[in-house]
């Protein structure tokens, strides 16, 4: 047993790298462990194991014990603190392997199938696909091969836990990676991703050379390389942007296929109001305003599209005057749009306007909204209201 036991810890010291030292103090303690049960009576002994012949001694007031029981207990402890020590180092090394592999794709296959998750055999570990992390464009059975990126690896009890994802944005930017040599090579950049998973991604990409073109690279000859990423992704459409680090011009691109006809920015608050003609309105807004929203997660930047026809300048409601109209926009508020938003207590918090002005932008805002989708020219400046005598001389004035 003895002879046996030193084989089996020099080959997990060199195979595993786990100490001998650490090895001989865990298969000590769980002796002792062990012989606390099958000992109760002896309140008072220890264990001694020789570094270099691996020889078990069991002491007892200083002196060495002879029990048969012991041998027995020494070579059963002895085996399942090796097998335990196995796993455990199997799983550390694993642990590491996936650990840096995160943020990257592996390949696997699909081992079981789950109603809140596919789980994916690696060889010598399995990953977790959560619900959650899969695209609508996914389908897949038992045994097909599957790419995935490795979101995130966890330690539990059992063992490490790796999750992955084919519905996170760093997939589609790792498989450019993959697949473009230009990115791989730092030539081109990828500056920002934006993604809708199973419908539509967004990516704004840079050259550091101005003899190779960032967006052509990545498309590739006769559009192959984007047509690689498209097919692994399921048929998920992809925008390829040329990134700039002018904003409107970034804008612009961010906003394709779309034609912007204005572009007003507030780099304060990072908002930007964006005209285009009537034609161009859905275009740029998109299938359940999906255009605008990516191109709003690659700026980082909010956007408020509308029609040319529909612009009515703040200025131009009754109770907005050039003071008024100067606190609106410092709150961030620029549109029609964004007053319809607004309760009158939103603006009445803000400094110059009072509860009455802001009840009365709010109603000349709906009605001016109102006239406008009855196709008519709406009534912005109203009346003044007989509420009282002031706005009786106010009309004989007038009159």
């Amino acid at each position: 047993m003895t002879q046996e036991l030193l084989s089996s810890l020099e080959y997990i010291e060199k195979e595993k790298g786990i100490p001998k030292e650490i090895l001989l103090e865990a298969l000590r303690q769980a002796l002792i462990s062990a012989c606390r049960k099958t000992y109760p009576e002896r309140e008072e002994f220890d264990i001694q194991i020789d570094s270099e012949t691996c020889n078990i001694h069991l002491m007892a007031h200083g002196k060495e014990v002879h029990d048969m029981e012991f041998g027995r207990i020494a070579a059963q402890t002895a085996k399942q603190v090796i097998i335990q020590k196995i796993r455990e180092a199997e799983r550390e090394s694993i642990y590491g392997d996936y650990s840096k592999k995160q943020g990257d794709i592996v390949s696997g296959t699909i081992h079981q199938l789950e109603k809140k998750a596919l789980i994916v055999d690696f060889g010598k570990t399995e990953g977790i696909l959560p619900a959650r992390e899969q695209s609508p464009l996914d389908h897949f059975r038992l045994g097909d091969l599957i790419r995935a990126y490795v979101l995130e690896v966890k330690k539990t009890p059992r063992g490490p836990e790796i999750i992955l994802s084919r519905a996170h944005t760093g997939l589609v930017k790792r498989l450019f990676e993959l697949e473009v040599p230009e990115i791989h090579d730092g030539i081109v950049q990828i500056k920002a991703a934006a993604r809708e998973a199973g419908s539509r991604t967004k990516i704004a990409v840079t050259s550091s050379d101005d003899k190779i073109d960032c967006v052509g690279s990545c498309v590739g000859i006769r559009g192959q390389r984007v047509k690689n990423i498209v097919r692994e992704l399921g048929g998920e459409k992809i925008d390829i942007v040329r990134f700039s680090s002018d904003t409107e011009t970034y804008i612009r691109n961010s906003m394709s296929p779309a034609e912007i006809a204005e572009i007003k920015l507030n780099r304060e608050l990072q908002a930007a109001e964006i005209l285009v003609e009537d034609d161009q309105l859905s275009l740029a807004i998109g299938k359940k305003g999906q255009n605008v929203r990516l191109a709003s997660k690659l700026l980082g930047w909010r956007l408020d599209v509308r029609s040319l026809s529909q612009k009515i300048p703040l200025g131009s409601l009754d109770g907005i005057g050039e003071k008024t109209e100067a606190a609106l926009k410092e709150a961030g508020i620029v549109s029609l749009k964004d007053i319809i938003k607004s309760t009158a207590e939103d603006l009445a918090k803000i400094p110059g306007i009072g509860p009455k002005t802001a009840e009365k932008i709010i109603m000349t805002a709906h009605r001016a909204i109102l006239g406008k989708n009855e196709k008519e020219k709406p009534a912005l400046k109203l009346p003044k209201e007989k509420n009282g005598e002031e706005d009786v001389k106010e009309e004989k004035s007038e009159e």
